[in-house]
């Protein structure tokens, strides 16, 4: 079993910053890759950004150049730095895990972390 628990969300400006934390625990082994997902309310659940075990990253056009997927695997942390922030950018962020040798049905997924983007 993994548990992902993220941090960091909040409220910010259009053009402000967040950083978003994610601390996976139990099997981390199990881990292939890790990322951010975002849903917004009435609209569907999109990848922000991914990272593997490798250290390859990707990042879904609107993030590209914006956002930065990061890890710190002696924390067994995954974070999110975000920038240039705008309201499009208000969701519900979730880390996810993708676990070695399962379709992507048996994803790990953390509860979420708010994100407001507001004047």
């Amino acid at each position: 079993q993994v548990q992902l628990v993220e941090s960091g969300g909040g409220l910010t400006q259009p053009g402000g910053s967040l950083r978003l934390s994610c601390v996976a625990s139990g099997s981390i082994s199990s881990i292939y890759a890790m990322g951010w997902y975002r849903q917004a309310p009435g609209k569907q659940r999109e990848v922000v950004a991914v990272i593997t075990s490798s250290g390859s990253t990707s990042y879904a056009d609107s993030a590209e150049g914006r956002f930065t997927i990061s890890r710190d695997n002696a924390k067994n942390t995954v974070y999110l730095e975000m920038n240039s922030l705008q309201p499009e950018d208000t969701a519900v962020y979730k880390c996810n895990g993708i676990r070695v040798g399962y379709p992507r049905e048996y994803d790990y997924w953390g509860q979420g972390t708010q994100v407001t983007v507001s004047s």
